[in-house]
């Protein structure tokens, strides 16, 4: 596999899923046999977030760094990008927003999903955050089925649990198969490359921390990772 698949550059396998979504070719008809399932059970799972190119995730993660968009802790609660430390901001977008170029939506084995039907009779402001697919939010009910059933269909939740890494994600989906192959494809060196080529904000600070951001986050060791038992 070429690094520019994985990276997100320009990745060959995906089709359209509908409604602007793409996915890898493997990955949508497992994921319209389970939506379907789901839509028999009462349970109208839609897609959130799909495929996403390395630009569209580094326009994400500037926003975040200049303080366009929200930061929130491991809570969900908003921080206040001006009290944070350089390294300290790096960290809180990294709970919630993969780097560049690190991303399992670059692969188009993963995606994120929702009821639709539920969060538009709901009402209060659908955002994406954990409390949502908990007892007493919209996506509950989706939430356990996806529990009870996805394995059927190939699927599991790689965010499944904060490691200190990722935050827990119980929207993210990735298809195990296909996720596997891009799993196996990557690589620190090649991480490095494209950041340093890229035109993230931050990028003197991301590249100190880079082996940290790839063995803690986009591998998602959490806080298994170990600077000495991992060094290159």
């Amino acid at each position: 596999m070429k690094p520019a698949t994985w990276l997100g550059q320009d990745n060959p396998h995906l089709v359209d899923a509908g409604n602007g979504h793409f996915l890898h070719a493997n990955v949508l008809p497992a994921f319209v046999n389970m939506q379907q399932a789901a839509r028999d059970d009462g349970i109208d799972l839609c897609l959130v977030s799909s495929f996403r190119h390395f630009d569209k995730q580094c326009a994400i993660w500037n926003r975040k760094w200049r303080g366009e968009a929200a930061l929130l802790d491991s809570e969900g609660t908003v921080l206040n990008p001006n009290s944070l430390s350089n390294v300290e901001k790096l960290h809180a977008i990294l709970m919630w927003s993969a780097l560049p170029g690190g991303s399992r939506h670059h692969w188009g084995s993963d995606f994120d999903v929702y009821d639709k039907h539920a969060v538009e009779q709901w009402s209060g402001k659908f955002s994406l955050v954990d409390s949502e697919y908990r007892k007493g939010g919209p996506c509950f009910l989706l939430a356990n089925w996806l529990k009870a059933n996805m394995s059927t269909f190939g699927f599991f939740r790689p965010f499944n649990e904060d490691k200190g890494g990722v935050a827990c994600e119980l929207w993210h989906l990735s298809h195990r198969a296909v996720a596997t192959e891009f799993e196996q494809a990557l690589s620190l060196t090649e991480l490095t490359t494209a950041i340093k080529h890229s035109s993230i904000d931050g990028k003197a600070v991301v590249l100190e921390h880079i082996d940290e951001i790839y063995y803690r986050y986009v591998l998602n060791r959490g806080e298994s990772w170990d600077s000495e038992s991992w060094a290159r």
